[in-house]
């Protein structure tokens, strides 16, 4: 049985691993996001004062809306991929809520119970996912990012706000004009 770790602090982020939590996570392809760009957010972000965390994960979501990077995700191959991994650990690793695959990066909003750890959940899909995508792209030196950004659902609110922000995630990164027109989400509708 896996251990949960609660607050523990990964190679630069902080993790929240508990069981009965739910997670909004992402994972991210490792070139979606240049240096150079995580420098100068950096360095924009040095004089905030109120919730830097939460002004640096909107700026990099709005960047990573823009496209930035391979974007493989983009092809059928690998979004089908992905989302069939995604799928394939619902019910074993956690209990899927609502889940999108971007170009460069995926959300998922999921629970984790008691032996269900989030960061041995996030590395067995990474893993294979990495493994087999890396067979489709030879030419990438990585598939990716190392961490996964994690933020754990703290009411009833919060989590009806997630799944609308993954639904509306290629709307507004103009993928679609719907939510359900998007293939590789859980509000995909089959016409």
């Amino acid at each position: 049985m896996d251990e949960h770790k609660g607050w523990y602090q990964g190679r630069k982020l902080p993790h929240f691993d508990a069981g009965g939590y739910t997670q909004n996570l992402t994972i991210r392809l490792a070139d979606s996001l240049p240096r150079e760009v995580l420098e100068r957010l950096e360095e924009e972000l040095k004089d905030v004062k109120a919730d830097k965390d939460l002004e640096r994960m909107r700026r990099i979501e709005d960047w990573l809306d823009k496209g930035s990077g391979s974007c493989i995700l983009h092809e059928e191959q690998c979004a089908e991929l992905l989302s069939n991994s995604i799928k394939f650990l619902d019910g074993k690793r956690y209990e899927l809520f609502a889940w999108v695959v971007m170009p460069n990066h995926a959300h998922t909003l999921a629970r984790f119970e008691e032996g269900q750890s989030l960061e041995k959940a996030m590395h067995s899909l990474k893993s294979y996912t990495g493994h087999e995508l890396k067979k489709l792209h030879p030419e990438l030196p990585e598939i990716w990012q190392s961490e996964t950004f994690d933020r754990y659902i703290r009411n009833e609110d919060h989590f009806r706000s997630k799944v609308e922000y993954i639904h509306q995630n290629p709307v507004v990164a103009r993928l679609c004009k719907r939510p359900d027109e998007f293939r590789w989400s859980s509000a995909y509708r089959e016409s």
